[in-house]
């Protein structure tokens, strides 16, 4: 009885901080709403596949008709870090570095325009094969990790935004 009177307490102090969960309100909230109104525009490149599937997993956006576009412009690049007595390369580094605008369908305007990034290290091996298995298996995890902070930063917007997200 005491651990639930302890408990009932610790949330009444915390909603006096001024701190509110992030999806509250359930799927009617503010963020749930906005999150099904994005449309992913589409995003050039293997990684731009790979990613806008990634954003559309996290949208879900449930045919219900879109209030704002999420454009996405990448930059993928792999760089050696690591170089052995042969001059050959040891270990790399992917970088996938987003930049991202959401635009409000009914004005046109950007009413978000922020950037997002991720890298991972990748061992080079004396297999091709398993380098380039490597590298594409970064590239995955990447890009599930740039969405995700892309769909973060877009329900804070929508958390913030004035009623009527705009």
């Amino acid at each position: 009885m005491k651990r639930i009177a302890l408990l009932a307490a610790a949330g009444l102090a915390l909603s006096g901080c001024g701190l509110r969960p992030l999806y509250g309100g359930g799927p009617d909230g503010a963020v749930r709403s906005t999150l099904s109104a994005v449309e992913v525009a589409p995003i050039q490149g293997q990684s731009g596949w790979l990613v806008a599937n990634a954003l559309k997993d996290r949208l879900d956006h449930n045919d219900a008709p879109a209030r704002f576009r999420l454009e996405v412009k990448l930059d993928d690049q792999i760089s050696g870090l690591g170089v052995r007595r042969d001059d050959s390369v040891s270990r790399e580094r992917r970088m996938l570095r987003a930049r991202y605008q959401l635009v409000d369908l009914s004005n046109g305007n950007v009413v978000l325009d922020a950037t997002a990034g991720s890298d991972a290290g990748i061992d080079v091996v004396g297999s091709e094969y398993a380098t380039i298995a490597a590298e594409k298996s970064a590239l995955e995890r990447l890009s599930g990790i740039v969405a995700d902070q892309i769909v973060a930063r877009v329900a804070r917007y929508a958390q913030t935004a004035p009623a009527g997200g705009q």
